[in-house]
């Protein structure tokens, strides 16, 4: 037993004897049989970059810190984060999973029901949302956001939504400036005109009312020719634009055409350049051939004829030699693999019979084996029934072998023709019945056998010299031939 004291951020968690759930306290005594640990509830950060998705499939980072702990505030809040949160370091693996896992989850299901200008723009209520809802995931577990920060939205690496939204508003402010800047000048010019108009009103009033009007009256003329003539020349550089533009694509599609018919025209040429010098080389070829036969049709003589037919003969004769060499050699060769097949056949033959007598022999000695394994249990099984007696087992198994009756065989056929000496007994009933019921002659008929065992086992022993097993029972030396 001893006494546990907790710090200002910690809680004591006692469990054990006397306890049937858990107990939180500051401080208190462990007693024998009681367990206690201890938890801390201060706040932690955790830093995320929570990747989510838009309605129309657009990617998302947002990095966010998160700063989570217990509600200390709340008792059953401590009792479930000491119950599910407390066995793990606050700084484990383990929570960091959970609160992302939370904090992901609800962002990614926010964010699919979100368009991306929704998201962007209502940024402040997202934020809130996301936190509405993880809290209410936390809550199950105990614990509390203390503060949670996040950052602007960024892209994914890859996409660029958020750059090209940021471009489109700084050219949509540049825009925007100008024409403030034009307004801005178009009210300076018509108040200078109307303070000049308002000195000559004052220097002579009715000439600077019409001066006035006038005034009024070619400025909106000039207004509306600067206007015209804007318009017009914003029209003239857009249609030079479209035709620089047409002009440079018919360019390039000039220059392809041209490229491709002198790049057919040279093939061509090169190609009939080819097919006429192979035509050439064939023409060249065939003259050769042409030559070669005629000077040899001319310059051969005779002997040179004689000698290619005695060549020609002397090939044929050596032709047929080998020819007949190679007959002999494949008739010796079939020979030999005849006999090899049959050596092969006389050899598998011998294998395959002594493989049976293996088989054979080995199935044998397995039926010799379970026989003698059953015998073995069957003994057994007789031994322990008999309650370990040897002696008595050594005489069923003589019973039950025919032993007895072989013995008694024997010494039949030792003493015939000779006069034995024969006893005959009865039960001493006569063979009368009793006018009672069946039970009762059952009974004396069982009687009547166990009567006739004494004289049977007396006559057995002077006949055979044998005594009756122990387990039966034995004979008295008196002469009524009692059993014991």
């Amino acid at each position: 037993m001893w006494y546990k004291v907790a710090s200002p951020s910690e809680y004591l968690v006692i469990t054990g004897v006397g306890i049937s759930d858990i107990r939180l306290a500051k401080k208190g005594w462990i007693l024998p049989g009681q367990s206690c640990s201890v938890f801390d509830v201060s706040p932690v950060n955790y830093t995320f970059e929570v990747q989510a998705m838009s309605a129309e499939k657009l990617p998302f980072v947002l990095p966010a810190v998160f700063t989570i702990g217990p509600r200390v505030d709340d008792e059953q809040s401590l009792f479930r984060y000491a119950k599910l949160i407390s066995p793990h370091d606050k700084l484990s693996s383990h929570v960091k999973e959970l609160v992302q896992g939370i904090i992901e989850g609800e962002t990614r299901v926010l964010a699919a029901s979100m368009t991306m200008e929704d998201i962007f723009r209502g940024t402040k209520d997202f934020k809130q949302e996301v936190f509405g809802k993880v809290q209410l995931e936390l809550n199950q577990f105990g614990l509390l956001i203390y503060n949670a920060n996040v950052k602007q939205l960024v892209d994914v690496p890859g996409h660029e939504y958020f750059s090209y939204l940021g471009q489109k508003t700084q050219m949509e402010a540049a825009n925007q400036a100008r024409i403030d800047v034009a307004e801005a000048k178009m009210k300076g010019e018509i108040g200078s005109k109307l303070r000049a108009g308002r000195t000559q009103q004052n220097a002579a009033k009715v000439d600077a009312e019409t001066k006035i009007i006038a005034t009024q009256r070619q400025g909106d003329g000039k207004k509306e020719e600067i206007k015209v003539m804007t318009e017009v020349k914003i029209y003239e550089n857009h249609r030079e634009a479209e035709v620089a533009e047409a002009n440079a694509d018919l360019a390039k599609k000039k220059a392809g055409w041209s490229m491709e018919a002198q790049v057919a025209e040279v093939e061509a040429t090169k190609a009939v350049s080819l097919r006429d010098a192979e035509l050439q080389i064939e023409v060249e070829r065939m003259n050769a051939l042409t030559t070669t036969e005629k000077l040899k049709a001319e310059l051969l003589s005779k002997a040179s004829v004689e000698y290619e037919t005695k060549v020609q003969e002397a090939n044929w004769e050596l032709y047929r030699k080998q020819k007949a060499a190679e007959a002999i050699l494949y008739e010796k060769e079939r020979e030999a693999e005849a006999k090899k097949a049959a050596a092969d056949a006389a050899f598998y033959s011998r294998q395959q019979v002594a493989d049976g007598e293996l088989y054979a022999k080995r199935k044998e000695a397995e039926g010799l084996v379970a026989l003698a394994q059953a015998q073995g249990v069957y003994l057994r099984t007789l031994l322990d029934a008999l309650g370990g007696n040897y002696a008595a087992l050594r005489d069923y198994l003589m019973i039950n072998g025919g032993l007895y009756r072989e013995i008694a065989k024997i010494n039949s056929d030792a003493v015939q023709g000779l006069q034995p000496k024969i006893s005959i007994w009865t039960n001493g009933k006569g063979g009368v019945r009793n006018d009672g019921a069946g039970e009762g002659d059952a009974m004396e008929e069982v009687a009547g056998v166990y009567k006739m065992l004494p004289p049977l086992f007396k006559t057995v022993q002077e006949q055979t010299g044998m005594l009756p097993p122990p387990w039966m029972g034995s004979l008295t030396d008196s002469g009524n031939s009692n059993m014991k």
